[in-house]
């Protein structure tokens, strides 16, 4: 009788690992960090009051409901690329092998529900935004992620709200909320491409039209660099919009990474070097947060 409980806790524990996986724990970790950045350094801005680093609990809820649709948006997207999966990445596949496809559809269901039950604690226009989320990541998953840059499109303007409900939600109207906004819709547009063409094995086999497979890895890199070259100039009019010193340094300092970013796409030609430029992208974006700080 000991022995099978022991198994059955093991088995539990295995599973509950390979759940957490299959939501991308340090994704989700990454949106609530972000989301407490801007609410400490930009709605509530700085102070030496210990509230500065307590925020109130709507923030909480706020961040619960947006971590929990991301969640189900992973997981859906999981469900529909099982196939795609077996080729890309197939030590990652946890639906089909760890939970069978009805488990995950529940499973989505419920943390969406729960995401939504979530929102009307705020209040109903909250709802309806987390709702409108998870259906165009539904949406997404479904049909868009396998079009030529429109999925990408889409998946960064999702990217980027997390930052903007923020400061909706709590009427921060600040400029550096949408020039951080902007931030987060570019790096997730570049990463989102460069994950295509890192995918475009599995992508090609069960035709999926990305933007390496329409164009080729020689134009899709030509979109990276026009891409790399509007943000560089977004960023050179931020610094020159800045209020004040330190946050036009900031905005200048990010043209060297991209800059380098520009230089490892032109020099990019194996799977693992795209991957290395998704992970480059995802280390941006933190730097992007962790300068809000300082902003």
């Amino acid at each position: 009788m000991k022995n099978t409980l022991t198994l059955k806790g093991e088995k539990l524990v295995w599973v509950t690992t390979h759940l957490i996986k299959l939501v991308r724990w340090p994704n989700l970790l990454m949106v609530f960090f972000t989301q407490y950045v801007v609410f400490v350094f930009i709605v509530e801005k700085k102070s030496s009051d210990i509230g500065f680093w307590l925020p109130p609990h709507e923030f909480y809820l706020l961040t619960l409901g947006t971590v929990l649709v991301a969640a189900a948006g992973y997981i859906i997207n999981d469900y529909y690329d099982i196939k795609i999966d077996l080729v890309n990445k197939p030590r990652r596949i946890v639906i089909g092998s760890i939970i069978s496809r009805r488990q995950a559809l529940f499973l989505h269901s419920l943390i969406t529900s729960l995401a939504l039950c979530v929102g009307f604690l705020l209040s109903w226009r909250v709802a309806c935004f987390f709702a409108a989320c998870a259906f165009f990541l539904w949406i997404y998953s479904n049909s868009l992620k396998r079009t030529p840059f429109l999925g990408n499109l889409l998946v960064s303007l999702l990217t980027a709200a997390t930052i903007w409900v923020v400061g909706l939600y709590f009427r921060e109207n600040n400029r550096i909320v949408y020039v951080y906004t902007v931030f987060a819709f570019y790096i997730s547009l570049l990463r989102e491409i460069i994950k295509d063409m890192e995918d475009t094995k599995g992508d090609s086999v069960y035709g999926c039209k990305t933007l390496p497979i329409v164009l080729g890895f020689r134009r899709t890199k030509i979109v990276l660099l026009v891409l790399l070259v509007f943000f560089t100039f977004l960023l050179a009019n931020y610094a020159q919009m800045a209020t004040t010193a330190l946050q036009s340094v900031i905005y200048y300092a990010f043209v060297f990474p991209i800059l380098f970013l520009a230089y490892k796409i032109l020099r990019a030609d194996r799977q693992k070097d795209y991957a290395q430029l998704s992970m480059f992208c995802k280390w941006l974006m933190l730097a992007g947060v962790l300068s809000l700080g300082f902003a």
